[in-house]
């Protein structure tokens, strides 16, 4: 994602190490990984299944009722090992290389900027099919009460988790090692909290007030944007481990610090999205906003 700074020339790595691109392809793009399209192909896979779990329902099913879960699995399989391959040739090797930084920090941003771009393509799919179902018959029947005190908790800590990331690259701007590491692991400690409280939500509304995915057209839109994000989140999360123990060794300076810049703009972007998405699907589809 276009976040890896701070790496050598010599692409090899030491004691052994070898990163999984370490030549011309595909042919005429430089040195290439071929993580990002496996973890893209993996990614399309659950589209698929999901699809071809459909088709095999019912009795004029189409495929195997098995097929689409099947699908499901060999896809999440395929994208967390391309996420793996994508991170470990982004960040992991960093560890066994220290090198000054010849990346130049201009264009490592825009990659990110380019690749928010593309994230704001994928939610505005999602939002997309639910403003279709929204020009329906509305509410698409019993929903129950969304916008309550979880929602505002875990909003409320996103939220801040923005400010403490903010506040912690400004410390490490300003060489206060102590905090931009303690302001580091407040955001992660945030983030993890978010997420729990995303699957505890989950449990609220599946067992105790019948919002499923199957259930009605709203369940489908309201889990896959929230399930979306939450997988966004959790990806963030793994990004701020990795950069805070990245901060541990020492790896990071006031003077080399594209790691944390882009990783923060990648987590402000994730905030935004969820403040969007309570507007939208908490508030407005309970208050038939």
């Amino acid at each position: 994602m276009g976040v890896a700074d701070d790496t050598s020339d010599d692409h090899g790595g030491h004691g052994g190490h070898h990163l999984p691109a370490v030549e011309d392809w595909p042919r005429g793009f430089g040195e290439a990984s071929w993580w990002p399209f496996i973890t893209a192909i993996g990614a399309s896979g659950f589209y698929i299944g999901a699809a071809l779990y459909v088709l095999g329902r019912g009795d004029s099913a189409i495929v195997g009722p098995m097929v689409g879960p099947g699908a499901f699995i060999a896809s999440a399989v395929l994208f967390l090992g391309g996420l793996y391959g994508w991170l470990y040739h982004a960040f992991v090797v960093n560890f066994w290389e220290h090198g000054t930084g010849e990346h130049d920090d201009s264009t490592l941003r825009l990659a990110m900027i380019l690749f928010l771009g593309t994230e704001i393509a994928t939610f505005g799919a999602g939002f997309v099919y639910y403003f279709f179902i929204r020009a329906g018959t509305w509410p698409p029947g019993n929903l129950p009460e969304l916008f309550g005190t979880l929602v505002i908790v875990n909003t409320l800590i996103l939220v801040v988790s923005s400010f403490t990331l903010h506040f912690a690259h400004t410390g490490l701007l300003k060489n206060n090692r102590k905090q931009f590491l303690g302001l580091l692991g407040t955001t992660l400690l945030l983030g993890v909290v978010f997420i729990g409280g995303q699957v505890y939500e989950y449990y609220e509304f599946i067992v105790h007030k019948g919002l499923t995915f199957q259930g009605a057209v709203f369940g489908s839109a309201f889990f896959g944007l929230t399930g979306l994000h939450g997988l966004h989140v959790t990806l963030g999360a793994i990004l701020l481990s990795i950069v805070f123990i990245r901060g541990l060794l020492g790896q990071y300076s006031a003077e080399r610090h594209t790691s944390v810049s882009t990783v923060s703009m990648y987590w402000h972007f994730v905030d935004v999205v969820w403040i969007f998405l309570v507007v939208v699907l908490y508030v407005g589809a309970e208050f038939g906003i």
